[in-house]
């Protein structure tokens, strides 16, 4: 069929800077659409504040999505009527409400106003997910309207000012030194107090702040004593290794709260977080020394306990070093923390005066987190990566204008599954991809990034949020792409790269060459990465509409599903639209308005051309099977470079050996959003001319094969006994292959890796693990490398010696593991050998075709 094509066709070489700067702009063009509909909500926030009257005696009416539908006694519970929830695939089959918004407020009248924007948005981009406003004093308005769940003690444990989204936009990037008074006068519950006022403090810093904590009694400690007179970014590996040594303090001795001060300021930092149970005096000397009169660093004390007998003398502190709230209502130049419950509330008040600088010059900066899972579908089975774009909303009113009034934080999330369909997967070839990573280096979306790992159901590792773009392209040994991307550079690289497949059992060898440029309007960047041969060209075909659209309709064809042909999601009537039903109107001019990508449905017609013969082809051999019952084929199927696909089924499907296969189930083996499948980049490596064969691993010990080795008998051919697997076990086979030149060993590593560390042992699973604690079972599998000749890697923490010896109960840390890998020679045609199994020679005959 191709041949009645050939003359049509042309072979293009990839530009791949023009592709980068052409998806950046793409995303760029995105981000802005959600930029502008957060604006319109802060736009809306603070004019409907700036109309609004204060009425203490206002009786305000609102649903509150903790008790919505909530019957007791047969009747719903107050601000808790009934609504109206149904099932929306948009919002991830999420009970939701799109006509109403429900309330999380304790009263607050006028942004109300905000619900008008919420659908107007929604209207104009139907891509929208999640919109919200935060509000300073605690209230989450959200559109659209869901019930929210309290857990098994009937709390609620979401805080939007403890939000990344809500901090960055509130405040400035910051520098905090948090002094902590561990002297006698701590002991007991003050000191539980003082512990988690802190760590509520680190709960408020993100991954743009800096800070590090002393403790001090009659002696100045650092917490981390490697760390003395600096400071450290305040991501979650930081902060929560500063958690573990904050519960290994103790009260003891006199506080020296001058030395503290002294220490803290040779620290060049914006704010001193002071947490104590009390001051005997003002310290002004240390102030003056150091403070005055510039006073660059505020001071925001916490005092610990119902005691006010130094109240004043720390209230004096916040005020005279711009730490204070002078235009609060209570004029509470400082916090006093008396109960556990009192500390979320307390620590947050700093953030307004952190603001105030901001609110005061309007600075309405739009700020852009890295990715995280949106807590609304953490307990799903596969919680969706998502970004936030964020705005402060400011009060505007004549009165209280230069007093730096933050009303809250607008946002909108961002699935990153939009800025995969906006990839153009058919042009980057059968293994290249595109990725995106923050200013921070931290990635936003890369087909290596692993955020979940399965324990019972699928959870987050703990530091998912900051995997760092080295730990993905690890062979960029001296981060020459990722300081690159992280300075917002345009530019170009490449490297040699070894790419785990197959779940980490096989290894693919390439040269990649990589293509890079900033996102206009975030502090992102983008890079695309295409491997020499098969990613530097693409190949154009050309058939008529009408042929093309023939054979695109076939019962045996289907497209991939994460691939973009058309946008279906800009315009509600879409959404219930299949890509090939989408492809059909737009090319028949039937719906102008839906936009599709034109020259990739051009190319996935003419394949549909091309490979329209096998229909007849399959159905040939359908009928032949059926005089042959036994000749054990299931299924046939084919992919092309378009996402395409054709599969034909030889037995009914509740007898297919593998029900996954070719299935959403089987992700390495279907056309996804960031791969080709699995199968597909095996052939597309093999010699051409020849076959590539893969068995289930675990295979070789549960059917018979022959293999030729023996003891007394060198010419015996039998079966695998339970002696031979001994001999295998012990490594002798591959050891043999290795010092012969059939397979060769490489190195490979895991900086995303979960290990099992015990607990009570000293043995710790983070470090990078000994490679050959894998390899009695690796050579167990021996016979498969010989049958398949391909790339094959295996790592199993569960098979570490060190943990198998340690005591106590598992459980799972972050780790970095090193691990082999094993590679054939295809130039050595054939070997032999003797093995020395158990004091008994063995003679090994391995040929490879």
């Amino acid at each position: 069929k191709y041949k009645e094509f050939e003359k049509s066709v042309r072979v293009e070489e990839i530009d791949g800077v023009k592709l980068v700067k052409n998806l950046a702009v793409e995303m760029e063009d995105m981000f802005r659409k959600k930029a502008e509909a957060t604006r319109r909500l802060v736009e809306a926030a603070e004019e409907a504040h700036h109309q609004h009257e204060e009425n203490p005696e206002l009786q305000y009416e609102y649903f509150n999505a903790v008790l919505i539908n909530k019957l007791v006694g047969g009747k719903h519970v107050e601000l808790g009527g009934e609504f109206l929830l149904e099932a929306n695939e948009h919002f991830d089959d999420l009970p939701v409400n799109l006509s109403l918004n429900s309330d999380i407020v304790n009263g607050v009248y006028w942004s109300e106003a905000l619900n008008k924007v919420f659908v107007e948005n929604y209207e104009r981009d139907p891509s929208l997910i999640w919109q919200y406003f935060g509000s300073a004093k605690g209230f989450f308005r959200q559109y659209p309207g869901v019930k929210w769940h309290p857990d098994e003690h009937g709390v609620i444990g979401f805080d939007c000012r403890n939000r990344k989204w809500y901090i960055q936009a509130a405040t400035s990037p910051k520098d905090v030194v948090i002094l902590l008074d561990v002297s006698g006068s701590m002991k007991g519950l003050r000191l539980t107090i003082a512990r988690q006022t802190v760590s509520s403090v680190l709960d408020t810093l993100g991954d743009d702040d800096f800070f590090n904590i002393i403790a001090y009694n009659q002696e100045i400690h650092y917490v981390e004593p490697c760390l003395n007179g600096t400071l450290v970014r305040a991501d979650r590996a930081n902060k929560d290794h500063f958690r573990e040594h904050l519960d290994k303090l103790f009260a003891k001795g006199i506080g020296l709260l001058g030395d503290a001060l002294t220490e803290a300021f040779t620290i060049l930092s914006d704010a001193i977080m002071l947490v104590t149970d009390g001051a005997t005096e003002m310290y002004d000397h240390v102030f003056e020394k150091f403070n005055w009169p510039d006073r660059k660093v505020r001071i925001f004390p916490y005092l610990i306990g119902r005691e006010s007998a130094f109240a004043d003398n720390l209230k004096w502190m916040a005020c005279a070093n711009k730490g204070s709230r002078p235009f609060s209502a209570s004029s509470r130049y400082f916090s006093q923390i008396s109960t556990l419950a009192d500390v979320q509330e307390h620590v947050m008040r700093y953030l307004h005066v952190m603001s105030r600088p901001k609110v005061i010059d309007h600075e309405h900066d739009t700020v852009w987190t890295e990715a995280y899972v949106d807590s609304a579908l953490k307990d799903k089975d596969a919680p969706s990566l998502i970004t936030t774009v964020a705005m402060p909303v400011f009060s505007t009113k004549n009165e209280t204008k230069n007093q730096g009034i933050l009303l809250g934080v607008a946002g909108t999330d961002i699935p990153l599954q939009e800025l995969m369909k906006i990839i153009p997967k058919h042009m980057l070839g059968i293994h290249g991809y595109a990725f995106a990573v923050t200013n921070n280096g931290y990635i936003l979306t890369h087909p290596d990034l692993r955020p979940l790992y399965q324990q019972g159901r699928k959870r987050r590792k703990p530091s998912y949020s900051s995997v760092d773009l080295s730990e993905v392209e690890w062979e960029d040994k001296d981060d020459i792409l990722r300081n690159a991307m992280v300075n917002r550079r345009t530019g170009t690289f490449s490297m040699e790269v070894k790419r785990a497949v197959d779940k980490g059992k096989r290894v693919l060898k390439m040269h990649n060459d990589y293509y890079y440029t900033d996102i206009k309007g975030t502090p992102f960047s983008v890079g695309v990465a295409l491997s020499r041969g098969h990613g530097r060209y693409f190949f154009r075909g050309n058939v008529s509409v009408e042929s093309g659209l023939h054979d695109l309709e076939q019962p045996d064809v289907a497209l991939a599903d994460e691939w973009t042909y058309c946008n279906t999601d800009e315009h509600l009537e879409h959404r219930s639209l299949t890509q090939i039903q989408a492809i059909r109107l737009f090319l028949t001019g039937r719906r102008a308005h839906l936009k599709c990508d034109r020259e990739l449905i051009q190319e996935v017609l003419f394949d549909a051309v091309i490979t329209a013969p096998l229909e007849a082809y399959w159905t040939g051999l359908a009928l032949n099977k059926s005089e042959n019952s036994d000749k054990g084929v299931e299924i046939a199927y084919l992919g092309t470079r378009t996402g395409l696909s054709r599969t034909n089924l030889f037995v009914v499907p509740e007898l297919l050996s593998n029900q996954d296969f070719l299935t959403a189930e089987d992700k390495e083996g279907v056309f996804n959003a960031d791969h080709f499948p699995l199968w597909y980049k095996r052939a597309a490596e093999q010699v051409p001319g020849t076959f590539v064969y893969s068995i289930p691993f675990g295979s070789a010990l549960e059917n018979k094969i022959s293999y030729r080795c023996s003891c007394r008998n060198p010419d015996e051919v039998g079966i695998l006994s339970k002696e031979v697997l001994d001999c295998l076990q012990t490594g002798a086979v591959m050891n043999k292959l290795l010092q012969m030149g059939s397979f060769k060993r490489i190195t490979l590593y895991d900086y995303q890796a979960l290990c099992r560390e015990y607990a009570g042992s000293n043995d710790s699973a983070r470090s990078l693990l000994n490679p050959f604690s894998v390899v009695r079972w690796l050579l167990t599998e021996v016979i498969i490398f010989l049958l398949e000749f391909n790339f094959y890697s295996w790592w199993n923490d569960g098979l570490s010696v060190k943990a198998q010896r340690s005591p106590g109960n598992p459980i799972t840390v972050p780790c970095d593991t090193e691990y082999p890998a094993f590679v054939s020679e295809r130039t050595i045609k054939e070997t032999t050998g003797n093995i020395d199994c158990h004091g008994c020679f063995r003679k090994m005959n391995a040929t490879i075709n």
